[in-house]
This record gives C-alpha cells, structure tokens and sequence, in this order.
C-alpha cells in the first residue's frame, strides 16, 4: 500500500514537499516514481528514482526545480516542489516500480498510491 500526503495550495514560485509512505512488499529493492494528472488530462510522469537512491530522472517541466528522494528505513519517497507554476497544479500519485531501477512509463509501476491535490494559484 502506498499513502501519499503533503498536497495543498500555494501561491506561484512557492514550494511543498509530498511525501509517500509504503507498507507491504518490500520497499528497498524497487524503484519509485510521481506522475501527476491534471483536470482533463492524461497521467503523466514527473520522476523517479531507483531502488538505492543513487539515480533519479525527471521530466523536463519539472528539471531544476522538483528533487525526489527516498528513504528506505522509513519506507518513505519524498517530492520537494520548489518555485511551483500553476501549470503544475493536479492530483499527484506515487508509485512503486515492477523492477529496482527506474522507468518513465506508467505501465512500469505495479502499485499507485491515492494520489493527493496539489493547487497552485497564480
């Protein structure tokens, strides 16, 4: 199971951190991704990092601003949003990958998360 929080409203160029917190299989050994769907619109990806935390990739709407980060003794993957765009607002999910290193691609994830609102108003 995979429990997403952190979501909310924020004025533009602010900043939140999501956090996902997993029970269940074991979390170490698979790769863990956020996508993001906004009103209307297809999920898409946003990052990912592999199963240690030594490799991550993003999209490019979100490079130098999103960081993702895991900790694995807490079963936690974390996504600090800085210098938020109201284009990035949406309902954002995280997800455990079928293998330890990282995909882009939704059919790659075998568990979602709820998913948790995140507004950004201009």
């Amino acid at each position: 199971q995979l429990q997403a929080s952190g979501g909310g409203l924020v004025q533009a160029g602010g900043s939140l951190r999501l956090s996902c917190a997993a029970s269940g299989r074991t979390f170490s050994g698979y790769s863990m991704g956020w996508f993001r769907q906004a009103p209307g619109k297809e999920r898409e990806f946003v990052a990912a990092i592999n199963w240690s935390g030594g490799s991550t990739t993003y999209a490019d709407s979100v490079k130098g601003r999103f960081t993702i980060s895991r900790d694995n003794a807490k079963n936690t993957v974390y996504l600090q949003m800085n210098i938020l765009k109201p284009e990035d607002t949406g309902v954002y999910y995280c997800a455990r990958g079928k293998m330890s290193y990282y995909d882009t691609s939704l059919g790659s994830y075998g568990s979602w998360g709820q998913g948790t609102q995140v507004t950004v108003s201009s």
